[in-house]
């Protein structure tokens, strides 16, 4: 099981020593659902991107301006459905979010109409990691996601 307060914590961390001013972590990958801790540095952003068929925004800490047909500012302790339309997601302070997606769903086309299926980033499993399988998980994570590069 994923420990949300340790990968909040760690993605928080490493986004403020990011080059890019950002982090990502899958916690879950479960079928077509994916549950990801995202950190954005005040001032950076995710470009813009299209969104699957299904979304929403947990603010965990912080606050996001989300860009799309309309601008929407979602603040800590706020949850929001993400817009169907390319968007894109500004730190307005140092933040910490949990992004659920659903990635595809039979018969619809999601990310710019290509069907996202399972296994395209790494299972995180309930068992403890060594320090190696971490190590390695991240470098694959890194290497499908251009290195935290979210979106795009």
């Amino acid at each position: 099981m994923a420990a949300l307060s340790d990968a909040i914590t760690k993605a928080i961390d490493l986004a403020r020593t990011a080059e890019h001013g950002r982090h990502a972590e899958l916690l879950i990958n479960d079928g077509p659902l994916r549950q990801t801790v995202i950190a954005l540095k005040k001032g950076e952003q995710l470009a813009e991107h299209n969104s699957p068929p299904a979304a929403s925004i947990q603010m965990i800490r912080g606050s996001v301006r989300i860009t799309g047909e309309e601008a929407v500012v979602v603040e800590t302790g706020q949850i929001e459905a993400l817009t169907h339309q390319r968007h894109a997601v500004h730190a307005l302070d140092d933040s910490v979010f949990l992004l659920t997606t659903v990635t595809s769903v039979p018969g619809s086309e999601s990310h710019g109409g290509h069907l996202t299926r399972t296994g395209e980033l790494p299972l995180v499993r309930d068992e403890e990691l060594t320090a190696a399988e971490q190590a390695r998980l991240m470098r694959d994570t890194d290497q499908q996601t251009g290195g935290g590069r979210i979106g795009g």
